[in-house]
């Protein structure tokens, strides 16, 4: 345990801004599972997004007036410079009045919120009703939001305005309702439910016909997207021509780990010689979850003290499987006090019930220990040294991200992964990571397919499914997600790619002295931040 350290007038900057946050946007403090939590579910209107604008804008003009007086200061105010900087620039540039795409938008922000409500006692059942009742408020805040948006010339793609009021519509007659029924608010839930059926009314009926057809970006955008989510200047010519790189050098050493499966080079025929094996097939979701769990523990149990150090409150990893059906796979993290532990969550299809483990162990690296619940927990856990803000408020997706990847393909490299398989299948699922660098960048910036041609959605499906043996709707769902999330698929690869490079150069720095589990350590207690800043952190 570190020396506790003094708060600065830095701190002080960046709590206050945490405060006003979690105050504007309640569902983020459910999210992080924080005892002051607000009432409601936040002001999605403009008057409600200006209103986090301006507390940006003020919060910057703050840390200018703040002394820096240590190195930690010297991050925090790098990290709060860049996110927010970043952020007010998207809010004027009007990004954030639209926001509507199939897996992070309102439609499934007020919705995934109440997977982590806690509902064991009278008073938490009261608290759901409370939170339940507050959807129609938030949906119209919202609604009014996309009008304006509308208004101004900047509506999302048809693609995904239809795909979302299919959700909304899905939720409106199955979850809110239903929850509000189990948990004794049924009025409420039935008060969301109908809001939820509205909003699907005004996306199908009034924002579609307004949409166009193109899923493109374009260069401008994109490039301001691609700055946020990895945190770090990217040249996206350059990105474009490493991610086919990266590609064509995946599929080789797919290759090679196929020919000990099977023999033979060819990799669909090791992917199904494995999924033929009934010692890797687990059928059913109830024993897929109990499976991920107990690959969890073990993997935990096996890390802790040899390659890592997981500190003793997240040591456990909750794998559950979600309450809907989209496909995606997502973590969240441990409350502020670790009364509820981290979670990681499967939205398993409709129609998938056999799960292949060797494709999957990855994915419980990924999203569990060494990935995000190490790397998140890690941060969450320094109180003595970071404040708030850096401990719960700051997630950048190519430092997130980019480190699951990595470490992904750290778990190959200490030996965890169980024969030629599971080898198999952490490139599998690196490849869909390298294709779409490919397909997104290539898509939203209107380069060259890899034939030569414009890219079409024919072109990105038939791609999607060249570089993953994945489920047909899993797919489905991730093509729609890059097309209506333009920037942030790639900052997984690229995220890893700058980690790598990270890792190299300081052990170039420090030559016989670098020590594995050391840079791991260090790196992990800057807690995310944007990628240069991790860089400058690091490398002084």
């Amino acid at each position: 345990m570190s020396e506790q350290r003094r708060a600065t007038a830095v701190d002080e900057v960046a709590e206050r801004y945490l405060e006003t946050v979690l105050r504007l946007q309640p569902t983020a403090a459910l999210s992080l599972g924080v005892p002051d939590a607000a009432p409601g579910l936040g002001d999605r209107s403009p008057a409600g997004l200006a209103a986090v604008a301006d507390a940006q804008r003020a919060t910057l003009r703050a840390l200018a007036a703040a002394p820096v007086e240590d190195d930690v200061d010297r991050v925090t105010a790098a990290a709060l410079q860049d996110r927010l900087g970043l952020e007010v620039a998207l809010h004027d540039a009007g990004e954030l009045l639209g926001d509507l795409n199939v897996i992070a938008s309102p439609v499934q922000d007020l919705r995934m919120v109440f997977d982590l409500l806690p509902t064991g006692t009278e008073e938490e059942r009261r608290a759901v009703g409370e939170r339940l009742a507050a959807v129609p408020a938030a949906v119209a805040g919202y609604v009014e939001s996309l009008r304006a948006a509308a208004a101004a010339g900047r509506v999302a793609a048809a693609r995904q305005v239809r795909a979302c009021a299919a959700e909304a519509g899905q939720y409106a007659t199955g979850f809110f309702g239903q929850f509000g029924a189990e948990h004794g608010a049924p009025v409420a839930g039935a008060a969301a439910a109908q809001a939820y059926g509205e909003l699907a009314g005004f996306l199908g009926e009034e924002l579609l016909p307004q949409a166009p057809a193109a899923d493109a970006v374009g260069r401008d955008r994109y490039e301001l997207w691609s700055r946020y989510f990895t945190g770090a200047a990217v040249d996206l010519d350059e990105t474009y021509a490493w991610g086919l790189e990266e590609v064509a050098r995946l599929r080789a050493e797919m290759a090679v780990v196929a020919r000990q499966v099977t023999g033979s080079p060819d990799v669909d025929a090791a992917a199904a010689a494995l999924d033929a094996d009934p010692a890797l097939v687990v059928e059913g979701a109830a024993n897929f979850r109990a499976w991920m769990q107990d690959r969890s523990d073990r993997t935990v149990d096996a890390l802790h003290g040899t390659h890592f150090d997981v500190p003793e409150q997240i040591r456990r990893l909750e794998c559950r499987i979600a309450p809907t059906t989209s496909g995606g796979i997502y973590y969240t993290g441990p409350s502020e006090d670790f009364t509820r532990p981290g979670r990681m969550w499967w939205a398993v299809p409709a129609g998938q019930t056999t799960f292949s483990t060797w494709r999957e162990a990855t994915t419980v690296h990924h999203e569990g220990v060494p990935g995000h619940h190490l790397q998140i927990g890690q941060t969450a856990v320094r109180s003595e040294v970071l404040n708030r803000w850096r401990r719960q408020g700051c997630w950048v997706s190519g430092h997130g991200e980019g480190w699951a990847l990595y470490a992904e393909r750290l778990m190959q490299e200490l030996g965890f992964l169980d024969g030629p398989g599971e080898v198999l299948g952490m490139l599998d699922a690196q490849l869909l990571r390298a294709g779409r660098v490919v397909l997104d960048i290539g898509l939203h910036c209107g380069l060259p397919a890899p034939d030569g041609g414009p890219w079409t959605y024919e072109k990105a499906w038939a791609y999607v499914q060249s570089v993953s043996g994945n489920h047909t709707d899993v797919l489905r769902f991730e093509l729609d997600r890059y097309l209506g999330w333009a920037g942030q698929a790639p900052s997984y690869k690229v995220g890893e790619r700058l980690w790598t490079a990270l890792r190299d150069d300081v052990r170039a720095r420090e030559g016989a002295a670098f020590d594995l589990r050391s840079f791991h350590r260090r790196a992990l207690d800057v807690g995310s931040v944007g990628m240069d800043v991790l860089r400058s952190a690091l490398l002084p």
